[in-house]
């Protein structure tokens, strides 16, 4: 059974900048017009999805994914029913996902969701307490527990049974079959943007 980092996660952040960002993309977005037909239904239900309007340019991460229209497809489904149909509250979605983010070393998600957490009400005083972890003071019994099923399934692929049954006290079924697959699937898209070399919005780690 592998111990999950529970507290602060010590690593070389411009070491890491370098490997998942220095010299990126990997591929260069495509412009709209390179997009083939099976990607722009792709595009539209996104726009629709997320309300972003038909000015805004489309961000560069989805444009690089949609070079494979299936599997950009694939992915907005899974994202959508966990960002845009999900049954855990916004704000503490954002919050493991920033956890995911700083156990994944990924600056790209980091960033975004530094600020997608503050459009949900995550404060500047709980970003710092994620970046400590789960044992950090100031957590509530469920988002201690919440936090620590997130180090749990990443370092051991396993929720413990003391983290479920604290979770299960506030979760309902649903929530708690939903909390396994949203970690899968922020530390895939991790995976993704860290190996594509996605250039994040702002300075990486530092970013606030």
């Amino acid at each position: 059974m592998a111990d999950p980092i529970t507290g602060k996660f010590d690593f070389d952040a411009d070491a890491r900048m370098a490997q998942t960002v220095a010299n990126g993309p990997r591929y260069a977005p495509l412009t709209l017009d390179e997009v083939s037909p099976e990607g722009h239904e792709q595009v539209n239900a996104m726009r629709t999805a997320f309300n972003i309007p038909e000015d805004r340019p489309f961000p560069d991460v989805s444009l690089i994914t949609l070079r494979h229209p299936g599997m950009f497809r694939a992915q907005m489904v899974l994202g959508l029913e966990i960002a845009a149909r999900g049954t855990i509250p916004p704000r503490e979605r954002e919050l493991a996902i920033l956890r995911i983010a700083q156990l994944a070393r990924a600056p790209f998600e980091w960033c975004e969701h530094v600020d997608i957490g503050k459009a949900f009400g995550v404060t500047p005083e709980e970003i710092e307490r994620v970046i400590e972890g789960s044992s950090a003071a100031g957590w509530t019994e469920h988002e201690a527990a919440l936090l620590r099923a997130v180090e749990e399934m990443i370092a051991d692929h396993c929720m413990s049974d003391a983290t479920w049954e604290t979770l299960a006290k506030t979760y309902d079924e649903k929530q708690m079959l939903e909390l396994p697959m949203l970690v899968g699937s922020y530390l895939m898209t991790a995976l993704q943007q860290n190996s594509l070399k996605i250039q994040p919005k702002g300075p990486g780690f530092d970013y606030r």
